[in-house]
């Protein structure tokens, strides 16, 4: 009688512990959905800002000098650089960071 009350004890304690590392599991996941979505919209700014630059360097093109990215929400910050790869193609890359979240996007022109 002894044994089995502390087995099923022992049962219960693994079951509620597996479910309590499930349970955290979702809530990181959930949290990271969040950082993920501000870390690839930072990535998209970047993207924008840096293609309004380019097109604004181009011969014969008549601009406003572009404000610099700032990002108020805390944590949040994202970077941008043009690589030539020929005469007739440049590409973009930007990459946004929020969190322990990083996303990446390229444009080729």
């Amino acid at each position: 009688m002894l044994l089995s009350v502390i087995m099923l004890g022992g049962i219960l304690v693994s079951a509620t512990a597996i479910a309590g590392i499930l349970m955290l599991y979702q809530i990181r996941q959930a949290n990271d959905a969040v950082q993920s979505t501000r870390a690839f919209f930072a990535a998209d700014a970047a993207l924008e800002w840096q293609t309004y630059d380019y097109v604004c360097a181009l011969p014969g093109t008549i601009c406003t000098a572009p404000l610099p990215l700032v990002f108020t929400t805390p944590g949040l910050s994202a970077s941008a650089t043009t690589t030539v790869i020929s005469s007739t193609s440049t590409a973009i890359t930007s990459q946004g960071f929020s969190g322990r979240a990083v996303r990446a996007l390229e444009s080729v022109f």
